[in-house]
């Protein structure tokens, strides 16, 4: 089977048909290939997360990841970039999901598409995923730790995104959704709490919470790294998008 992949920034039409940078990568092969939307956690447009979007690729996804942060810091770091947007407050939300529409009109624009399209995210990543599944259209989508779903954040923390459990009726495609146990923002009892009220909405979900994990174990370079965890993780990831993607 023929295995190489194609990886470059790209320029996509996001919020407002402005021009945003982002990462893509996809198997050069015919396909038909689903495709991934990632989206980059609040440290910002990172290696490691385009390392994610390339592991896609790998595994015979169309992947891309916009760059959030490009409007407020165009050619900044990843660090100074995040700096910049967490003193604004954050991104603001209908940039944030015109932004990831963008995304995945550009999927499904690609000639070896199969025309179905996922999201994920970690961290505030996470939580944003959960937004686009509920505002957007995707088929399918993975929140990993996505902190401030079910409830609002600390009075000390420094953006205050609000809670999006009371638009879990909008959830309009399956979500995966991957926790430490060890974890405070989510905590297991914010867990509950969700699985809770989309058990009471009647919506496709999987939870897999992890023993030994707090927050960020899929994050390769930082001491919350948790292998076994990770490993797992992943593994989860890609038999719920070949389900759904497929």
């Amino acid at each position: 089977m023929y295995d190489a992949i194609l990886a470059e920034t790209v320029t996509i039409a996001g919020h407002q048909s402005d021009p945003v940078e982002a990462y893509l990568a996809r198997p050069l092969a015919p396909g038909p290939f689903g495709g991934v939307v990632v989206i980059h956690h609040a440290p910002g447009y990172d290696p490691a997360t385009k390392e994610m979007v390339r592991t896609f690729a790998v595994n015979g996804y169309a992947a891309i990841c916009p760059n959030l942060y490009y409007r407020d810091a165009p050619g900044a770091s990843p660090d100074d970039a995040a700096a910049i947007v967490r003193a604004a407050g954050g991104v603001p939300e209908d940039r944030l999901l015109g932004d990831l529409d963008g995304a995945a009109r550009y999927l499904r624009g690609l000639t070896s598409a199969n025309g179905k399209v996922g999201v994920i995210g970690h961290c505030s990543g996470g939580r944003q995923a959960f937004l686009a599944a509920c505002k957007l259209r995707f088929d399918a989508a993975v929140d990993c730790y996505g902190a401030y779903v079910a409830a609002p954040p600390p009075a000390d923390a420094p953006v205050r995104p609000r809670p999006l459990i009371g638009e879990a009726d909008e959830l309009s495609c399956p979500l995966l959704g991957l926790f430490g146990a060890e974890d405070k923002f989510p905590s297991p009892e914010q867990n509950a709490q969700l699985a809770a009220e989309l058990t009471r909405l009647g919506k496709t979900f999987e939870f897999h919470e992890y023993p030994d994990a707090g927050h960020a174990f899929f994050a390769v370079d930082r001491p919350s790294y948790r292998p076994q965890a990770a490993v797992d993780g992943w593994r989860r990831i890609f038999d719920f998008f070949r389900r759904h993607l497929s």
